[in-house]
């Protein structure tokens, strides 16, 4: 991992960080980036709006969603998010648009940090803590990102390893080194969007945890483009440096940036108080921050 260095995941991926930079945007993208919209009152979530009095017709969901301005709407968009991610009712399709939003709602609060303390005290007591973590880690990473005006060119977003392949990783990796397995998580989601991103950072830095290849040739095994074995690598890497029980300190050695360690800490602790978490987490796209504002990158860019 990197000794110093600002992450490429960690500021690339939560606030879309500017680590691959210097380059203009890929030439030939397929499918194009999106541009964040501003949300209506009416892109909050799906509700049922009956054609006739007795066949209901779902409202059609903008997609991807669209996180609201107006601070009631998007406490609302937030609480909404939260709750379908914790019901095992919600799958599939529904539950990947509902993850994509409780991330949107984050990203806005963040952008506009004069909403925080309103949109907050609208949440229920029972996601309060998650929503002030996830609102709190969010906006740390977003601080240390200095937007720039290209797209990088050296990335490829590409489609995540299943949800459930990947919880085995963390879970196996927790097995064999005791490191928290939420706190793999937590760093695969803030260094790579578990494992979307490819290509080598400006400072060197490879695969879905993002080592630099000294770091790799010492604590790894296998293919550093792996997910299995980069999670297992950066499990070892940390209990070298002080995890499970130092864990701010294993954290500082891998990003030594106090914003990152927060962030991580972060996420890792709602996904440790409410495992179901990482289910909205896993959703979370590839958004890069730039002087024209959020660009999502899809699936598909850089091809």
């Amino acid at each position: 991992m990197r000794h110093g260095a600002v992450s490429s995941g960690a500021i690339a991926l939560l606030l879309t960080a500017c680590t691959v930079s210097g380059g203009g945007a890929a030439e030939s993208v397929s499918p194009s980036p999106t541009r964040s919209a501003e949300a209506s009152p009416s892109a909050i979530v799906a509700t049922a709006t009956p054609s006739t009095p007795s066949t209901p017709t779902p409202t059609p969901r903008p997609d991807p969603p669209v996180a609201a301005s107006d601070p009631d709407t998007l406490a609302s968009q937030m609480v909404s998010a939260e709750r379908a991610i914790r019901d095992p009712g919600v799958t599939g399709a529904d539950l990947a648009w509902f993850g994509h939003l409780q991330q949107l709602t984050y990203r806005r609060l963040a952008a506009s940090p004069e909403l925080h303390d309103t949109v907050l005290a609208a949440v229920p007591a029972d996601l309060k803590a998650a929503a002030t973590a996830n609102a709190d880690a969010t906006a740390d990473l977003r601080a240390t990102v200095v937007p720039g005006p290209d797209l990088p060119a050296a990335w490829r977003i590409v489609e995540p390893a299943s949800i459930d392949d990947l919880a085995r990783y963390y879970r196996d990796a927790e097995a064999e080194f005791g490191v928290p397995w939420s706190y793999l998580a937590a760093i695969h989601l803030v260094e790579t969007r578990m494992g979307r991103i490819r290509g080598t950072s400006t400072a060197g830095a490879q695969g879905p945890m993002q080592f630099i290849p000294a770091t790799w040739a010492r604590y790894g095994e296998g293919d550093i483009n792996s997910d299995r074995d980069s999670i297992r690598a950066a499990a070892r890497y940390l209990r070298a440096n002080g995890a499970p029980g130092n864990m701010a300190n294993a954290l500082f050695r891998h990003n030594q940036s106090q914003r990152y360690v927060r962030a991580v800490t972060a996420y890792a602790e709602v996904m440790r108080a409410d495992p179901d978490a990482y289910r909205g987490y896993y959703h979370w796209q590839v958004y890069y921050l730039t002087t024209h504002g959020d660009i999502l990158l899809p699936v598909g860019y850089g091809r």
